[in-house]
Parts: structure tokens; C-alpha cells; sequence
């Protein structure tokens, strides 16, 4: 990685938001993973939907589909960019008392998506602790990560 760079430092040192005015659009996409392990008693009640507060994964799908929308208020040098679509998939792992989380971000745009899917992802892991804290307040949040990203100047990535 010798030839890496920090592309939000400019020659002297001092940040500033990239300016993308001359790259051409193309279709890119992003997938973001995490998880989020919880006791037994409060991830019974998540897989029965017998939580006090709700619909647990409903909620914390609209919450990951809106903090995509609204990255570039919470990330200081992300552009605001027009999403094409946003899906937040969960998967409940009972053995191991986990939900796993997929966030996959589309857009055709100038610059890429990954910030949105990672954004997604981590306020959907957030939303899952805040109405399940009442019944486990050790639940964890982990291993939140870029899984892929197609498109854009740097091509297709893939976490594996």
C-alpha cells in the first residue's frame, strides 16, 4: 500500500471535502455488515416480536434506510448523494444469540456509497440495542464492515 493516500488531506495537511465536479457518474453499490449479540432472555423476545417497545427489526430497518438518506449530515466530509435504494436485511442467528445485519446501498452517482451502507448498518445495529437495552443491557455491537463496493474509478472490492 505503498502508493495509498489520504484523499480528504490536501498538500499541506489540512482537511477538505474531495471535489468530484469532474467525475463521471456511474452506477455504484455498497454492502455493509454488523452484528449484534444479546442474552438469551432479550433475544427471545426479539425472534417471538414480544417486545414492549414494537417491531424491533421494522424499526431499525426504517432507522438504517433513513440514517443512509441523512449521511452527510452526520459524516462531515461526505457528499450528499441521491440514493437509488437502500435494504437493510437482518438474519437471526438463535444458537448464537446474534442478529446479522446487511446494508446495501445503490446510487449512480459521481462518488461512492459506502459511508451510506456503514451509516445504514451501524444506526440499525443502534436502533436494535436501544429497544432491546431494557431487557439486556450488555448487548454488543461488532464486527460492522465494508463486505463490497462496486464501481467508481477503483472498481469492484470485496471483503473477504
Amino acid at each position: 500500500m505503498a502508493d495509498a493516500v489520504l484523499t480528504h488531506l490536501d498538500e499541506t495537511g489540512k482537511v477538505h471535502m474531495v471535489d468530484i465536479g469532474n467525475k463521471q457518474a456511474t452506477a455504484r453499490t455498497a454492502v455493509a455488515r454488523g452484528r449484534v449479540r444479546m442474552g438469551e432472555p432479550a433475544f427471545r423476545l426479539l425472534e417471538a416480536a414480544a417486545n414492549a417497545k414494537g417491531d424491533v427489526l421494522n424499526t431499525a430497518r426504517i432507522a438504517g434506510i433513513q440514517a443512509a438518506k441523512r449521511c452527510a449530515e452526520l459524516i462531515p466530509l461526505c457528499h450528499s448523494l441521491p440514493l437509488s435504494s437502500v435494504s437493510i436485511d437482518f438474519s437471526l442467528q438463535p444458537d448464537d444469540c446474534l442478529v446479522d445485519i446487511n446494508a446495501t446501498c445503490r446510487t449512480v452517482y459521481q462518488t461512492g456509497v459506502e459511508m451510506e451502507a456503514m451509516t445504514a448498518c451501524s444506526v440499525a445495529a443502534l436502533t436494535i440495542y436501544d429497544m432491546c437495552k431494557a431487557a439486556d443491557k450488555g448487548i454488543v455491537v461488532e464486527q460492522i464492515q465494508l463486505q463490497s463496493k462496486t464501481g467508481g474509478k477503483s472498481g469492484d472490492w470485496h471483503n473477504d
